[in-house]
């Protein structure tokens, strides 16, 4: 991981006040200018994040150079989403960026038990990018797997779905459990740093 990499997006973006990064939870340079470029190129309305941080920031000013958009952010640690809220507010990015405390909560999906984001505050329609860091790996088996079943029904007609960290075994099987569950989805594997899985969704209301 070059730190020469975060500079440069740095500078693509204009964010000169420094910015949020922890080498143990951060995305990965490469993976933060893939979803960067994807919202200044296709310019989604409505992003949802699962997880928050640094990701956050740098995707609430890709809307604002695009004059519009919004991220929506859950995040599960109340101080983190104390802090993420702090450095969008430093931007004065609060336009762009609603960063949502949404505790772990038990849910059933296909008869197995989950701990995944309380999404009773996320009040929106027509998703259109989706962003996956998290839940942590170390919480469960298949921890990222929750976010399509249970966000489909607010998703547009066509989706695209970014998961990181998709060079993990745990992650590859559930990129497999959503392909045979969900059909009209292609899959496109990228070898960055860490992986990351793109996901099409494309579904008839």
């Amino acid at each position: 991981m070059s730190i020469e990499a975060y500079y440069a997006l740095c500078a693509q973006l204009g964010l000169t006040q420094g910015i949020p990064y922890t080498p143990q939870w951060s995305a990965a340079p490469d993976f933060l200018q893939l979803i960067v470029d994807h919202v200044l190129t296709d310019k989604p309305q409505t992003i949802v994040e699962c997880g928050s941080g640094l990701t956050t920031l740098m995707l609430a000013r890709a809307c604002a150079l695009n004059g519009g958009g919004h991220v929506y952010s859950l995040e599960n640690d109340a101080d983190y989403a104390a802090n993420t809220r702090s450095e969008i507010s430093r931007y004065g990015l609060n336009e762009y960026s609603a960063v949502l405390h949404a505790p772990l909560i038990p849910r059933t999906i296909h008869e197995r038990n989950y701990r995944w984001y309380d999404v009773s505050q996320l009040s929106v329609q027509d998703i259109d990018m989706l962003v996956i860091d998290g839940p942590p790996g170390f919480i469960q088996q298949h921890s990222r797997y929750p976010a399509l079943p249970l966000l489909l029904e607010y998703m547009k007609d066509e989706c695209t779905v970014f998961m990181d960290d998709a060079a993990r075994p745990d992650e590859m099987e559930v990129v497999a459990m959503w392909q045979t569950q969900y059909r009209n989805t292609t899959h496109t594997y990228l070898a960055l740093e860490r992986g990351c899985a793109i996901v099409q969704i494309r579904r008839s209301r």
